[in-house]
């Protein structure tokens, strides 16, 4: 008898037929919208598991799924969810954490370059007619080449990243994470470093770490003022790690150059933000993974993920072992 899975991310034909192969599948398309959230909420009671993306499950909604058995997240993070929750519940979670290393830092790089070069910022002057003349040293940009890379957060984003600075752009690679990591170290040339350090000597900052409740707001006031009036900061992490009113007053006040942000505290970033009225700011609606073949991928290993995990074998991506030791 084929279990039932909710299902609120929209898949592509064959994914979806590969789903529905293994189990009774019931389509939220809107889950966040008042109609599409009752729906979900009507159909949890009967739900052995759940695949979808950027929904906050919490207690108050998965208290109504009691024959719930996995949920397979088309994410690399997980801070959507209560591990402690789903522990106690023994409820397997998975992500799918491989498939979007490359693209994601390939996002890092462009908003680095795009920052450092002010693509967006002159593009826009082109566009608008300005471009009459040679341009002059107010329109000049940084060199990235040669530059000292420093990266807060060194799992597969960091190195990813790491590899590009120092392979591509002969930069020297600093960097700071919960461990020293030797590999890493060894293959780039990398210098390890304390947080305030880094924050110190590096030309460019770039955040690839989780938000967890140790990284939230680890990026302040205090730690702006630690950077030079030079450093371009980057954030392809979470928004919540960055304290978002210290950075717009960084940036308005000459503590840093610039910052190319593809995360935000509040997503969609609102219309108001001040970060939209500043020309040293280049700002993407969280694009990291967002690529035909990288979401079509990470889609499908969330399917695997969940497939595998409902016939009772242990997914590859599982998040939260605890669980699966109890079994």
């Amino acid at each position: 008898m084929k279990k039932n899975v909710v299902l609120y991310k929209k898949l592509s034909a064959e994914l979806m037929t590969r789903l529905q192969q293994q189990a009774e599948v019931v389509l939220i398309e809107d889950p966040k919208k008042p109609d599409g959230l009752a729906r979900l909420r009507d159909a949890l009671p009967q739900a052995h598991g759940l695949l979808g993306a950027s929904l906050k499950l919490d207690a108050g909604l998965l208290d109504l799924a009691p024959q719930l058995e996995a949920i397979a997240s088309v994410s690399v993070g997980v801070d959507n969810y209560d591990l402690d929750y789903l522990t106690k519940r023994g409820i397997l979670l998975s992500n799918t954490p491989d498939v979007l290393t490359e693209t994601t830092a390939d996002t890092g790089f462009a908003l680095l370059m795009a920052t450092a070069r002010r693509v967006v910022e002159l593009a826009d002057w082109v566009r608008a007619g300005q471009w009459q003349k040679s341009v002059g040293s107010a329109h000049f940009g940084s060199d990235v080449h040669g530059k000292t890379l420093g990266i807060v957060g060194m799992g597969r984003i960091g190195e990813a990243l790491a590899q590009r600075g120092h392979f591509g752009f002969g930069m020297p690679i600093l960097y700071h994470s919960h461990s020293r990591k030797p590999q890493v170290e060894e293959r780039f040339g990398a210098g390890y470093r304390s947080l305030d350090a880094l924050l110190e000597e590096a030309d460019f900052v770039c955040l690839t770490l989780p938000l967890t409740a140790e990284t939230e707001g680890l990026i302040g006031a205090e730690q702006f003022a630690r950077m030079g009036p030079q450093t371009i900061f980057v954030n392809i992490s979470r928004g919540k790690v960055v304290d978002e009113q210290a950075l717009i007053a960084a940036l308005q006040n000459g503590v840093i150059r610039a910052a190319g942000l593809d995360v935000f505290e509040k997503e969609p970033l609102p219309a108001d933000s001040p970060l939209l009225r500043l020309s040293n700011v280049v700002a993407t609606p969280h694009i990291g993974s967002a690529t035909h073949e990288t979401r079509e991928a990470m889609a499908r290993c969330a399917v695997e993920n969940l497939l595998t995990a409902l016939a009772g074998q242990r997914p590859a991506d599982l998040v939260n072992p605890a669980v699966w030791a109890k079994r």
